[in-house]
């Protein structure tokens, strides 16, 4: 009995993160860009461009990891009779978090999944943004002590719970009906995938034991600051510690600062845009993969954030807000990426966003509006 107790509490989200660390591993090697495995903001990123949403020629694909995600975790929830549509809880506020986590993670160029990735092979830029993550993960907890709420969802009819899983059917169906339906980067991040079959295979994998295991690097760090509980971190402790002897043993690691994949050297904003990420994921209940696994289980409020996530990235890219990785010229400069004025201004309004939406939703704000 302790053995099984043991397992549901701590080897299940041991298990998932070492699987997701070798899905990581496989997907680069056979055609992801470099430490990019699974990103979940790069990937909406690409999936916003190849539907129209901007026109960033090299960021343009539809992903089908993030279809197996959502896919994944709705088949696990419906097999462990744990899906239930539900919505109703600050919808347009989550909407709006949605965005300023997506542009927070467009400057660093990675979600906290690769940000943990990026650690894995070596990348020392990546410790920045990972300080900027911890200090919005706690000024987020301190908004949870003081009873930053953003209200209860209610129940409502299944098929309420089905629309952004079936959004990712619709999604697959024009992926296979071919280039035609659909813009296609043919340079850049975006034209570097592996096959989309093995991609969707691995998305449903990892969405399936996601739903089952709960991981989700925000929770478990807040749970870490609110309870001391290290059982949510281990999953990605486990995912950073399998990526790394991986890379290792592929000779891939590469300890350094200086051209790493897909990474910009301006250590300032990669921590503000992360710490934006962290401290949005807090007051929405979950990092950016754990919504896509709650909208696989009908949370619709997730799946207004996922949407608002996409609207993000396709802000980020309009209006040349996303960060630019490093690059070395053809005399053999190397040239620092980073971002741009207009970016370093929109990542101050996320910080402003996020204290207004914290401020106005703690006990009693609601009634006295």
């Amino acid at each position: 009995m302790e053995k099984t107790n043991w397992f549901r509490e701590h080897g299940m989200i041991l298990l998932t993160g070492v699987v997701i660390g070798i899905a990581a591993l496989v997907l680069t090697a056979h055609g992801n860009p470099g430490n990019m495995g699974f990103c979940i903001a790069c990937f909406l990123r690409d999936i916003a461009g190849a539907i129209g949403l901007h026109s960033a020629g090299k960021v343009q694909y539809v992903r089908p990891e993030i279809i197996g995600l959502v896919l994944g975790s709705l088949c696990a929830a419906l097999a462990a009779k744990e899906f239930r549509a539900r919505a109703g809880s600050s919808p347009a506020v989550r909407f709006l978090l949605g965005l300023v986590v997506m542009v927070g993670a467009l400057v660093f160029l990675g979600c906290p999944l690769r940000m943990v990735l990026r650690l894995g092979g070596g990348d020392l830029t990546a410790v920045a943004g990972l300080l900027g993550f911890l200090g919005g993960i706690l000024v987020g907890v301190v908004f949870l002590k003081k009873g930053f709420t953003l209200g209860h969802a209610r129940t409502l009819p299944a098929g309420e719970g089905l629309v952004l899983p079936g959004i990712m059917v619709m999604l697959l169906v024009l992926l296979l009906a071919g280039p035609a339906l659909l813009h296609f980067s043919e340079a850049g991040p975006g034209s570097m995938h592996a096959f989309w079959g093995l991609s969707l295979a691995a998305g449903l994998v990892v969405g399936a034991l996601c739903q089952r295991s709960r991981l989700c690097m925000a929770g478990g760090l807040r749970d870490v600051f609110l309870l001391k509980d290290f059982t949510l971190l281990s999953g990605f402790l486990a995912i950073w510690i399998t990526v790394t002897l991986g890379n290792l043993i592929l000779h891939k690691y590469n300890l350094s600062a200086l051209s790493q994949p897909v990474a910009h050297s301006q250590y300032l904003w990669s921590f503000l845009g992360m710490a934006a990420v962290g401290w949005g994921s807090i007051l929405l209940g979950g990092c950016p993969l754990r919504q896509l696994i709650l909208a696989g289980e009908g949370n619709g409020d997730s799946a207004v954030t996922v949407l608002g996530m996409l609207v993000g990235a396709a802000v980020s890219h309009n209006f040349s807000l996303a960060g630019n990785p490093d690059s070395v010229a053809e005399d053999g400069t190397y040239v620092i990426g980073g971002i741009g004025t207009s970016g370093k201004v929109t990542v101050i309004l996320c910080f402003a966003i996020l204290l207004a939406v914290a401020l106005t939703h703690l006990p009693g704000k609601e009634e006295k509006a």
